[in-house]
């Protein structure tokens, strides 16, 4: 009886002592938490009016957000009683494990650097890799973020990015539309390039300079076939596209230019059996 009411009073007196501890430590933790995201949300309003390069915005936040917080849980750990240099230590020891474990997310972060130090692209640039092709979102520290044409989310991890091809169609900022048109083998091939030469001077969306090419690339099986390739701007590309294509087809008909389909002639012979 004496045993359980010396337990008893050790457990209250364990409680007086670190029971505030441990609501002043969640207090801290929920108002340091809030605090750290009014601080990453100032710091992305001043980043955004000092004209911070736009790909490097979301990276500093993140990188910033993540430093704050491990910062915060560590004096949270020192206001509950957790000797700071073991934890420090402790953390040390798993931050090794981790940092094995995770060596893929490691190679996003550099890989998430590299990009951003040497901007293959940027937010906004229309980029195709790894088989995926859309426009930059955001450059987070371990991931870019894309949207597809169809307004797909896609998140590429960086380090992916970072060590294989990237095309940017941004970069240069006029995109070439490549089309084949074939024609009958009768037609008159000059009458055919000035019709759709003429077609895609009239088309507005279709750039003066450099010029639209028609030539021909082919004397396929049932047509004669020609490159269409008007030039356009990169946010242009899919109205070029649809809108030359189908042009063509009507600017040809107008002609009276025939477009063939593949036909083939079948030759039937009477056999007699003797």
């Amino acid at each position: 009886m004496q045993d359980m009411t010396e337990l008893t009073s050790k457990g209250m007196e364990m409680i007086m002592i670190y029971a505030p501890k441990l609501v002043l430590a969640i207090l801290t933790l929920l108002l340091g938490l809030s605090i750290i995201k009014g601080i990453i949300h100032l710091i992305s309003k001043s980043l955004e009016k000092t004209h911070v390069d736009e790909t490097l915005r979301p990276f500093i936040s993140n990188f910033l957000s993540w430093g704050l917080k491990a910062m915060l849980f560590i004096s949270v750990a020192s206001m509950v009683g957790i000797a700071t240099t073991s934890f420090i230590a402790v953390l040390g020891a798993a931050g090794l494990a981790i940092g094995l474990a995770l060596q893929g997310s490691l190679a996003n972060f550099a890989g998430g650097v590299l990009i951003l130090f040497f901007k293959p692209y940027r937010v906004g640039d229309l980029i195709d890799s790894q088989g995926h092709l859309g426009v930059v979102k955001e450059v987070q520290i371990f991931n870019t973020i894309l949207v597809s044409p169809d307004n797909k989310r896609i998140i590429v991890p960086n380090a992916s990015l970072s060590n294989n091809a990237v095309v940017n169609y941004s970069a240069e900022g006029n995109l070439r539309v490549d089309l084949v048109v074939g024609i009958a083998y009768p037609a008159d091939v000059t009458r055919a390039k000035e019709v759709l030469l003429e077609m895609m001077q009239s088309d507005p969306l279709v750039l003066e300079t450099p010029e639209p090419l028609v030539a021909v690339s082919e004397l396929a099986d049932s047509s004669v076939n020609l490159v269409v390739r008007p030039w356009c701007k990169v946010a242009d590309y899919w109205d070029v596209y649809f809108s030359v294509t189908e042009k063509s087809k009507s600017a040809l008909d107008a002609a009276g230019i025939e477009i063939p389909f593949p036909q083939r002639d079948v030759h039937l012979y009477e056999h007699k059996v003797p």
